[in-house]
């Protein structure tokens, strides 16, 4: 009786495992695109060409026209909460900017917030900087950030807005790439209401399944302006071993999902954290910062309303870095734990087929449960190659992620740690973040 059940089971775990490697496939032919895509972007001579890919890639020197043309005044606005790593580092990458014209307004809810003394060290390195503080002591809705945002942009003096987290360093050049896409909205108008193109939310910035099941939205018009500029960011983990997971988990799963959601939806509907770059009009077409204030995934319903008014998100070239705490193993539980329940909440019947993305974990107990037979060996090789050619791809030319490239012996621990935060996702709706308790409902928090 048990040799015959788990026969059975040997052939479940290696359907399941078929599945995974279904998805794996499709994750390295969104990687080989979007490679494809990066180079056909940096032959091109004019950024709002580039724009139409749907990918804008300004990293390398282009023709006449390129890089540079476009460089209208920008607003940088960077929400603060407490002391990250790296923090100040990642303040003066903002600071060294090839870039004619910008200002960078900081906001924290406590004018004794740790952070204010690395914005006051900050404006005595560079005092012929436009550095400013705001100060938002009133939280008018759930998350935090945004409420200290929809402050920010009141007192923003420019046309063009760039957001991105207190720990996120970047490159000189990065607001020019990041505003060269709207170069061609300069001369169109905003699209009219009428036009506008039917989306979904798409999940949480750190997981792989963006776009993977479900309810796809449509193809957005080639012609849209550009509504949001997004980009991909790899991580630089901690000395903890749980952080150096939590790097392998954003390189080999998030990245790939971005990408995937990049083929199968025609273009993004969604914008990721680590930059969001977009001009005011298209915050004013869904109604101002205003309507995330109870979100959780801001940065991703950002994406989605600014699509769903007509507008195009486009992945920019640019890699931007993050820098992760020395997590322990709880707090890196919990962190995922709440990217797992905001997918979930989200997006209900999506999320049942994230359980069918784990390749490698059902492989391995198809292969335990066959008692090693050689089709289940077989399954298992092919599977694991496949797991591993994409995180290679993902770490190498895609994100450039020396550090993480050494640690992808992890990529097992953590594919059986992701399915086993899918089943612990159905545990309740309770989420932590920044230390406080949330309830999660259609997306919008309340307090526990």
């Amino acid at each position: 009786m048990l040799k015959a059940l788990l026969h059975l089971a040997s052939y479940f775990f290696a359907l399941l495992g078929l599945c995974g490697l279904g998805y794996l496939m499709l994750s390295l032919w969104s990687e080989w695109r979007y490679l494809q895509r990066r180079r056909a972007a940096l032959s091109m001579p004019l950024p709002h060409q580039q724009a139409n890919s749907g990918l804008v890639g300004l990293g390398e020197p282009q023709g006449p026209g390129g890089l540079g043309g476009f460089t209208p005044p920008v607003s940088i606005l960077k929400p603060l909460r407490g002391s990250d790593r790296q923090m100040y580092e990642s303040f003066r990458s903002h600071c060294l900017q090839d870039y004619p014209q910008y200002e960078i307004i900081f906001g924290v809810n406590d004018p004794e917030d740790p952070a204010v003394a690395d914005v006051e060290r900050l404006r005595r390195e560079f005092p012929a900087h436009n550095l400013r503080l705001a100060i938002c002591p009133e939280p008018t809705g759930g998350n935090r950030k945004v409420c200290n945002l929809v402050k920010m942009m009141e007192t923003a003096k420019y046309d063009y807005i760039v957001i991105n987290d207190s720990d996120i360093r970047v490159e000189h050049d990065y607001l020019r790439r990041m505003v060269a896409p709207m170069e061609a909205n300069a001369m169109r108008a905003a699209p009219p209401a009428a036009a506008r193109a039917q989306t979904d939310f798409t999940q949480t910035s750190e997981e792989k399944t963006a776009g993977m099941s479900g309810d796809m939205p449509g193809h957005m018009k080639k012609d849209a302006p550009v509504g949001l500029v997004t980009a991909l960011y790899r991580a630089v983990a901690g000395r903890t071993l749980a952080s150096r997971m939590e790097a392998v988990t954003i390189a080999t799963d998030f990245a790939g999902g971005v990408l995937c959601a990049l083929e199968l939806e025609g273009g993004l509907h969604f914008g990721l954290g680590s930059t969001l770059a977009f001009p005011r009009e298209a915050a004013e077409a869904i109604g101002g910062l205003e309507a995330l204030v109870d979100y959780l995934a801001d940065d991703h319903e950002l994406g989605r309303m600014i699509a769903e008014a007509g507008y195009k998100v486009v992945l920019s070239e640019s890699v931007v870095e993050t820098f992760l705490p020395d997590y322990g193993w709880r707090a890196m539980f919990e962190h995922q734990l709440r990217w797992a329940r905001t997918i979930r909440d989200l997006r209900k019947w999506g999320y049942i087929g994230v359980l069918l993305t784990f390749g490698l974990p059902w492989a391995m107990l198809a292969a335990l449960c066959a008692g090693g037979a050689p089709w289940s060996m077989a399954l298992l090789g092919v599977v694991a190659a496949a797991r591993f050619a994409s995180a290679v791809t993902l770490c190498g030319p895609v994100l450039r992620d020396r550090q993480t490239m050494r640690d992808l012996w992890l990529v097992p621990v953590r594919d059986l740690a992701g399915v086993a935060i899918w089943f612990a996702s159905f545990g309740g709706d309770t989420i932590v973040w920044r230390g406080e308790r949330f309830h999660l409902k259609d997306g919008k928090l309340t307090r526990a």
